[in-house]
């Protein structure tokens, strides 16, 4: 293929897979993943928070269960002392005071307990939920990936037509041609290319002054639009 037709083809290529990259994110499944795809990241940071949450609960659960089994095992040993004590009233009376304090002590634990293990049943709840809603959203977002897949499935094939026609169009491109191709494609959103029709630049529409047209003439077929930059394939050169 002349280097000129080279340069056609691949910005009408380029141009095509543009608008097939348009066409795939405009679908509705693409939308809809992307706002699944923000309520995980929104749910994700609310979980990091619930799990914190749980983790707090089961320790102080923990703690709780530990003070009580503590306080239990001290009655214990303050009954035995009670139970194998000889001695007199005042000491008797100062084991009972022991155990009456003792008393007071667990039914606080154990009052405390219980909205501890309120807490914790409640953070357990909100992670299962998180958890259960994280779930439905892979699952809602597996279902819409297929339903992505199967709608664009002759976009896809057309795109990767023209990826494997695109390696064979830049392979008749000199290295400085592609690289000038590859510059104007970034500045001018893919549109690079203009052709001359007469003295006219396809693109810009600028009509040439006498003088300009004489040198693109005289130039090689691939030049640069002295208005807009694009690159400029002057055809009558060409031919």
């Amino acid at each position: 293929m002349i280097e000129y037709e080279a340069l056609l083809r691949l910005q009408d290529i380029d141009l095509q897979l543009m608008r097939y990259s348009r066409q795939l994110k405009a679908m509705p499944q693409q939308k809809k993943i992307a706002a699944l795809d923000a309520a995980k990241r929104k749910l994700a940071g609310q979980l990091t928070k619930i799990v914190g949450q749980r983790k707090d609960a089961e320790i102080d659960v923990a703690d709780s269960e530990a003070e009580h089994a503590h306080l239990l095992e001290v009655r214990e040993e303050v009954r035995a002392k009670l139970n194998a004590s000889e001695t007199g009233y005042r000491e008797i009376s100062s084991f009972e005071a022991q155990l009456t304090s003792l008393a007071k002590k667990l039914e606080k634990v154990e009052f405390r307990h219980t909205d501890k293990m309120a807490a914790l049943e409640k953070a357990q709840k909100a992670e299962k939920n998180a958890r259960d809603l994280e779930a439905k959203l892979d699952e809602e977002r597996v279902a819409l990936e297929a339903s992505f897949k199967q709608d664009s499935a002759d976009i896809m094939a057309e795109v990767r037509k023209l990826a494997a026609e695109r390696k064979q169009v830049v392979a008749d491109l000199d290295g400085e041609t592609l690289a000038a191709y590859e510059r104007a494609a970034k500045r001018f959103d893919g549109l690079a290319v203009e052709r001359l029709h007469g003295n006219v630049p396809s693109v810009c529409r600028v009509k040439l002054q006498p003088g300009l047209y004489g040198d693109l003439k005289k130039g090689p077929s691939i030049a640069e639009c002295p208005y807009c930059h694009r690159m400029l394939v002057t055809e009558e050169v060409a031919e």
